[in-house]
């Protein structure tokens, strides 16, 4: 059974950094494409990043581009999310997600990923 488990989250001022992990278990880890989304209260969960399922591809939402890097360890099983540039508007709930299949593209498509995270809140004060 795949289990995603996500830390790292916290509160920050703007400008400031975190980095979000997602340790995985259950299956090979580099198989499969991984990403982050969030969302925030009252709004639908969005795309954040992603890795394609060789890890040599990724993809980033335009809102955090230059800001936010995804990093996968096979070796660890684990997923992250380095976020620098913190602002107000990225306060959310983040949650890690990991596709059932290796599909050919980067996905930024919640439903086309089959298993979640718990998520990890992060609050940016300005």
């Amino acid at each position: 059974q795949v289990r995603l488990v996500e830390s790292g989250g916290g509160s920050v001022q703007a400008g400031g950094s975190l980095r979000l992990s997602c340790a995985n278990s259950g299956r090979t880890f580099s198989n499969y494409g991984m990403g982050w989304f969030r969302q925030a209260p009252g709004k639908e969960r969005e795309f954040v990043a992603a890795f394609g399922w060789s890890g040599s591809s990724t993809s980033y939402a335009d809102s955090v581009k230059g800001r936010f890097t995804i990093s996968r360890d096979n070796a660890k099983n684990t997923l992250y999310l380095q976020m620098n540039g913190l602002k107000p508007e990225d306060t959310a709930v983040y949650y890690c997600a990991a596709d059932r299949i290796s599909r050919p593209y980067v996905s930024s498509t919640p439903s086309e990923y089959a298993y979640w995270g718990q998520g990890t809140q992060v609050t940016v004060s300005s």
